[in-house]
C-alpha cells in the first residue's frame, strides 16, 4: 500500500489550499478513507473521513466544518480535502490514511500565516 499526499505549502490566512493523495497497491474503491492533521508538539487528529464506494457519508471535525470538503475519486484512486477559509491553527503536516489499514503514508505540509 502506497499513499502519497501532496499540494501542502504556504498559503495566507483565508486563503485556500487542495490536498491530494494518490492511492495505489490496494482496492480503493472499497475502502473508506480520511485526512488527520498533527500540529507541532500536538497529537495526531482526525479531520475529515469518507466512506467507500461513491463515498456518499463523510464525517468532519468541528474545528473544520463548512470550511473543508473531503472527495474521492475512484477511477483515479485519488482523495482529495479542499480547504478554504484557511486559520492560523490549521497549520500541521496533513496524512491521508484508509480508514481499515494501520498505515500512514507521508504527509504535506500545510502553513498559514496570519
Amino acid at each position: 500500500v502506497q499513499l502519497q499526499a501532496s499540494g501542502g505549502g504556504l498559503v495566507q490566512a483565508g486563503g485556500s489550499l487542495r490536498l491530494s493523495c494518490a492511492v495505489s497497491g490496494v482496492f480503493f474503491s472499497i475502502n473508506p478513507a480520511g485526512w488527520y492533521r498533527q500540529a507541532p508538539g500536538k497529537q495526531r487528529e482526525m479531520v475529515a473521513t469518507v466512506s467507500s464506494g461513491g463515498g456518499g457519508t463523510t464525517n468532519y471535525a468541528d474545528f473544520v466544518k463548512d470550511r473543508f470538503t473531503i472527495s474521492r475519486d475512484n477511477a483515479k484512486n485519488m482523495l482529495y480535502l479542499e480547504m478554504d477559509s484557511l486559520k492560523s491553527d490549521d497549520t500541521a503536516v496533513y496524512y491521508c490514511k484508509l480508514l481499515r489499514w494501520d498505515f500512514w503514508g507521508q504527509g504535506t505540509l500545510v502553513t498559514v500565516s496570519s
